[in-house]
């Protein structure tokens, strides 16, 4: 027998006697869910009078529409010491606005990130949200956010030379080489449509010492600093709205320009459009700010920052605290917290009349703290939050970037995670084929995101293996008959 390291004999046998019981998540029996299956296809048709929605948007809804739900697809799972069986899910792999889905993604990329990229030096998180004019632009088009938010994070990586160059009299910039990790977020608080980037940045440089990199931390930026990054991000947006011709001086004129949206898909433009500006787009109130809920007692409650946010032409800039790199749980909690899904399910309510509430983790200055939808235009924020088709949402910059010269000499050393050439669901091979040696296998997530171990048996906690993959209609009819779960959706 072979005792994990800082585990017991004692804390082993507990463990492999009371193993958590793995809880089966039930999606239709949730609020988003019931509003999505009950409103979609009415949304859809209103939406496409004037035109189709896109097909990736078609897609995320209709395979949300399935994702956990048996009659869709199951896994048997059974124990190969008790022979105690049990059915899993399959799951949409969606990318707008499945919390399931999305959590998974979200800890699979934190957990990638602490485990292959990031050193264990200081970081801080800067933030950058758009200008409102370019809120919509940079929602369809791919080519303009991607160069925005790069404008951005190497505004974050000049910044951090030049101070390095002040502070380490360095002879020029390019002796520091600093890197950081972008995720683009297309929500705020209100759901409403708002690309903006989360940047986790090495807070310091690495400088060539006698044929060794060291880093050298920089510590807290300065209010000067931070307008800094805000104006040199502005100046680098000028010049690439100037090359599209949306800039006539110093002022955006996108309004005054063709909108290829509205021409190519005007159905999604009508629902970027107001998915931007928080407004109806069906029923009575078409056209009006969406219903809000005020309590004036919870007006003084809002978060307060830290640090000073700097705006410059629209672009607004702020810096958080630095975090030990070493403490790699606090840091795994933020990139979750940057990867996170655009709403929580408990803060979800339907109300009497059909409408559905949002309930706000924070309250605005003014109060504000909830969101009353109509179904409707609750499921149009939602088909504006999905991302357009191969669209990166995590990007690396500098020296973590994948061709980065210097990656391989910063980043943490690989673990040999190799997996086999194929899989057998009839031997000993662990749940969920990866190819990839630097992800987390299936049941891995599952047991590091909710503390539940699909691989031990819940009744006797022996080892628990994949024995059949479901997807055909005879074989899911069979094996829901067994188990008394409906044979439909």
């Amino acid at each position: 027998l072979r005792i994990r390291p800082g585990v017991s004999s004692v804390q082993l046998a507990q463990s492999k006697a009371k193993p958590q019981r793995y809880r089966r998540r039930q999606p239709e029996f949730t609020v988003l869910y019931r509003v999505v299956q009950r409103h979609w296809q009415t949304y859809r048709e209103r939406a496409e009078a004037s035109g189709p929605l896109p097909q990736f948007v078609v897609d995320e809804f209709e395979q949300y529409l399935r994702c956990g739900v048996l009659a869709h697809g199951a896994v048997l799972v059974a124990c190969v010491d008790c022979s105690h069986e049990r059915l899993v899910g399959l799951s949409c792999k969606g990318r707008a606005f499945c919390p399931s889905c999305l959590g998974r993604r979200m800890n699979d990329s934190a957990a990638f990130l602490i485990d292959h990229v990031l050193p264990q030096e200081p970081l801080r998180q800067w933030v950058c949200t758009l200008p409102w004019e370019l809120r919509y632009l940079a929602g369809y088009d791919k080519q303009l956010a991607s160069e925005l938010v790069g404008a951005f994070v190497k505004s974050v990586l000049d910044s951090l030379r030049r101070r390095a160059k002040h502070e380490l009299g360095l002879r020029s910039v390019t002796e520091a080489h600093a890197g950081a990790v972008a995720f683009i977020q297309r929500f705020d608080s209100a759901l409403r449509l708002n690309p903006h980037a989360h940047t986790e940045a090495l807070d310091g440089v690495y400088v060539e010492q006698d044929g060794q990199l060291v880093f050298h931390p920089l510590g807290e930026p300065s209010a000067e600093d931070i307008e800094y990054v805000a104006r040199r991000t502005f100046e680098r947006a000028k010049q690439l709205l100037r090359r599209r011709g949306l800039l006539n001086g110093e002022r955006l004129e996108a309004d005054g320009c063709e909108d290829p949206l509205q021409t190519d898909q005007p159905a999604l433009a009508d629902c970027y459009g107001t998915a931007v500006r928080g407004i109806e787009q069906f029923g009575n109130r078409s056209g009006q700010p969406t219903l809000r809920l005020i309590d004036p007692a919870a007006a003084t409650e809002g978060l307060e920052r830290t640090v000073a946010a700097v705006t410059v032409g629209g672009f607004n800039v702020y810096a958080g605290r630095a975090i030990e790199g070493r403490d790699r749980k606090q840091l795994e909690r933020q990139l979750r917290y940057l990867g996170r899904p655009p709403l929580a399910q408990h803060r979800l309510q339907e109300l009497a009349d059909g409408r559905v509430r949002y309930h706000m983790k924070r309250s605005w200055k003014d109060g504000t703290t909830s969101l009353v939808f109509d179904p409707l235009d609750f499921i149009g924020r939602l088909a504006a939050l999905v991302p357009p088709a191969r669209f990166n949402m995590v990007r690396y910059h500098g020296v973590l970037a994948p061709n980065a010269k210097l990656r391989s000499r910063i980043v943490p050393a690989p673990t040999d995670n190799s997996r086999p050439a194929q899989l057998d669901l009839f031997d000993k091979t662990p749940m969920y084929f990866d190819g990839s040696k630097y992800r987390l296998r299936w049941a891995s997530l599952l047991k590091r995101t909710f503390r539940e171990d699909l691989e031990v048996c819940e009744r006797c906690g022996g080892r628990a293996r994949i024995v059949q993959y479901a997807t055909e209609p005879e074989d899911l009819h069979s094996l829901l008959e067994r188990f008394g779960e409906p044979l439909d959706a």
